[in-house]
């Protein structure tokens, strides 16, 4: 079995790779933010949702009036927790979620797996042959950060455009980012 389609999604400054500083985003971009949610919530086919992947620590990181993230089947990866909030799946490792989900009754319920932290999450999803797409946000913003995005080669990825992706510099509060979308070449997934 290849393994279940996904994708992972971040925003990272330009400078430095920086996604987190003391468990907490390093910039305030709503019009980013709202880019987050469109694009892990929305789906093609009515009745479905998206599933996103996240590690203990970038679950804890969310401010709790915004727990679960609304729309979505939110999955916790974590060996430390016991039990999960009501409609939130717990999982022991990356591995295991895509395995649930690629499993009755999520097998035809999910749409799309979207890994959205930490570092070692990022990495290890990064190194899987069933990833898809990189959605990458640059912020170019110098800033210090505790938590950095995973190198990866871009080699093995084409920039592809998206008409769900604006492709043009965004701005806001004097801040400039941009959005990429890499898609691997050679994919293998069975969904």
């Amino acid at each position: 079995m290849a393994g279940r389609k996904m994708s992972c999604i971040a925003a990272m400054s330009s400078k430095n790779r920086g996604i987190g500083k003391d468990g907490k985003l390093p910039w305030r971009l709503r019009s980013e933010m709202k880019y987050f949610t469109r694009i892990t919530t929305d789906v093609k086919q009515e009745g479905q949702q998206n599933a996103v992947i996240m590690g203990r620590k970038t679950w804890e990181s969310i401010p709790a009036k915004y727990l679960p993230l609304s729309g979505r089947l939110n999955v916790i990866l974590s060996r430390t927790m016991s039990d999960a909030p009501e409609n939130v799946l717990l999982c022991t490792d990356l591995q295991k979620a895509l395995e649930v989900l690629s499993n009755p009754p999520y097998d035809q319920s999910i749409e799309h797996v979207y890994i959205t932290g930490g570092y070692g999450v990022y990495k290890e999803a990064m190194s899987m042959p069933n990833l898809h797409r990189i959605y990458l946000t640059e912020v170019h913003m110098d800033v210090e950060c505790d938590a950095f995005y995973p190198e990866f080669d871009k080699e093995d990825f084409n920039i592809v455009s998206d008409p769900n992706v604006p492709s043009e510099m965004q701005e806001e509060k004097g801040v400039k980012f941009q959005y990429f979308v890499y898609e691997k070449k050679n994919q293998v997934c069975d969904q």
